[in-house]
């Protein structure tokens, strides 16, 4: 019985969880792992979980936390992103890969803040829940995070910029 409703729920909400895990990580392979592993832990206590979704978010947001601390040494940050491909074309494209590379750039913990925040729709207080800090926290750090996006996307006042200013 509970492994049929796990499943159920898998095929629900799968979608939704890797959205998320991919604007925690910034790699659609990331993501994947991410979200693999915290539904394998998630099925050992699937019996317990009276709301699965808040435990998921925040089991995406630690996971990727605690690897970021393991392997954050490991990665290089540069002043400029690596080359792409060639461009597709789609402007809506182009403008989604600037908003989500500006994001990527960002310390984990604050795009977390910006996730949960402005893509899950969460409130001040349940982000400040699931991350395990204080409401004034979130608040600063969701400050300072829409702050440096737009110092990033606001150079040309593109389309990307303009998200940014929605969400604020």
């Amino acid at each position: 019985m509970a492994e049929d409703e796990f499943r159920e729920f898998v095929r629900l909400r799968y979608g939704e969880l890797l959205r998320t895990a991919y604007l925690l990580t910034g790699s659609a392979y990331a993501a994947e792992d991410l979200v693999q592993s915290v539904l394998l832990k998630a099925y050992q206590r699937w019996n317990r979980l009276d709301e699965p979704m808040p435990y998921l978010r925040r089991a995406l947001v630690n996971q990727r936390i605690s690897l970021w601390r393991r392997i954050g040494s490991r990665e290089l940050l540069t002043g400029s992103p690596p080359e792409r491909g060639a461009a597709d074309g789609a402007t809506a494209y182009a403008e989604r890969d600037e908003l989500l590379t500006a994001l990527a750039a960002l310390p984990v913990r604050m795009r977390a803040v910006l996730v949960l925040r402005y893509w899950e729709d969460q409130s001040e207080a349940e982000t400040a829940r699931l991350l395990g800090c204080s409401v004034g926290s979130v608040k600063s750090q969701a400050s300072r995070g829409l702050d440096r996006l737009r110092t990033v996307l606001g150079h040309d006042g593109g389309a990307a910029a303009r998200m940014v200013e929605v969400t604020a």
